[in-house]
């Protein structure tokens, strides 16, 4: 029998909208904190491993005559997705921020807004994150809650309320009839979680190409290069009105924007090679971290982050998930599936994506450094696959800057 679940009202966040407040907003900034389990919790697995082993190491008694097996922790086999989901849950030392959504009437249910599906491929090993818009009208299965009961299969509500009706695992299993891929791993953060995850990597550099002021976050920024964090990182990941078209896909771009340099600086040694700073982001993400059981186990993770550790740049792909306006729905929008099946054929086939789309001034980013236009006479690289025009995104070797539209 399927559970009643009592529904909150979702808000749209596609179309030129009145400021939706702080909460909806605060929460795209839950993409950082997946960002950081996505590229830095997993590559430090193997760090916790060997600290926890030295720390073993330390009180051990060696047996006279025996000498001890080095450890052999070898890199994860083959491909595999892992689902990041950003939740709305309200903790206790963050509640007085968010007003209404954890005191009032909006309190109810818990909101997946940010849904991002890590693909890494096998050798060569490709890294490709899509960001699916919180807004996309779909089927959301029947799921099993955790009390054991199921819920109705629906054929057509926002994305962002599998987690309500079904937690974790009912936005990994939304996501997979979607798109077909086998979801080996999920795991999920609340915004708490990611304030403080952000905190512990100690600030990301952002590009602006032009100011950004917008008081519905507070933000106010000139052009140039800025080093954020704590509230600043906040407000600029927050913001909707202050870039492109004052939409949530462009806020989308922007957020690939931080998540690139987030990228490079986590695979850096600043980050990498500090081992106190990777044990603390260690701790800070795994402690904040709601997971599936897959990914409990310290030497699976240790296995993960090995696959990944010497990915480069140019194979580490932010895309947005395909999509066009619901004609029911102006402020939704519904998925382009003939160009997200291209997309996926050219994932699961392992070639090398080159991303098409140009930018225009409407759109939350810049590309300051576009990939290198394919030449015409020259004989196609079948590794390369051009994706359409539709489909949005970076590399993290691109330079890209906020588009700011002062407000």
């Amino acid at each position: 029998m399927s559970e009643k679940i009592r529904r909150r009202r979702t808000v749209a966040r596609h179309g030129q909208l009145r400021s939706p407040g702080p909460v909806a907003q605060l929460l795209k900034m839950l993409g950082v904190g997946l960002t950081v389990v996505l590229v830095s919790a997993l590559s430090i697995g193997a760090f916790v491993v060997t600290d926890l082993s030295n720390t073993v190491s330390a009180n051990a008694v060696e047996l006279e005559g025996q000498e001890a097996a080095p450890p052999n922790i070898s890199e994860y086999e083959g491909g595999f997705d892992l689902l990041l989901v950003g939740t709305d849950s309200c903790e206790v030392e963050y509640a007085h921020l968010f007003g209404d959504r954890c005191a009032g009437p909006d309190s109810e249910g818990n909101l997946n807004d940010v849904n991002i599906l890590l693909h890494v491929s096998e050798e060569p090993r490709r890294l490709t994150a899509v960001s699916f818009p919180r807004d996309l009208m779909l089927p959301i299965p029947s799921c099993t809650t955790e009390s054991g009961g199921t819920t109705s299969a629906m054929s057509k509500q926002p994305l962002n309320s599998a987690y309500m009706y079904g937690g974790l695992n009912c936005v990994a299993k939304t996501i997979t009839e979607l798109t077909g891929q086998d979801i080996e791993f999920a795991a999920s953060v609340t915004f708490g979680g990611v304030i403080e995850i952000t905190d512990a990597i100690g600030g990301v550099d952002v590009c602006l190409a032009t100011p950004i002021k917008d008081h519905h976050t507070g933000l106010d920024l000139p052009a140039g290069i800025h080093t954020v964090q704590g509230i600043q990182a906040l407000q600029f990941l927050r913001t909707r009105h202050g870039v492109g078209d004052g939409s949530d896909l462009g806020r989308i771009g922007n957020q690939q924007q931080y998540m690139s340099s987030l990228a490079r600086k986590l695979i850096s040694d600043e980050v990498l090679g500090n081992v106190p700073t990777m044990l603390r982001l260690a701790n800070t993400a795994l402690t904040n971290l709601e997971a599936s059981t897959s990914l409990t186990n310290p030497m699976t993770i240790a296995q993960i982050g090995l696959a990944v550790k010497d990915v480069p740049f140019e194979d580490i792909v932010f895309l947005q998930y395909p999509t066009f306006g619901d004609p029911a729905d102006v402020n939704k929008v519904v998925s382009n599936t003939a160009d997200a099946q291209l997309m996926w054929d050219a994932i699961n086939a392992n070639q090398q994506l080159q991303v098409t789309h140009v930018n225009t001034d409407n759109e939350g980013v810049i590309v300051e450094e576009p990939a290198a236009p394919v030449d015409p006479e020259a004989v196609p690289d079948p590794s390369v696959y051009a994706l359409p025009d539709a489909i949005k995104g970076n590399s993290a070797a691109q330079a890209t800057c906020s588009n700011g539209n002062v407000r």
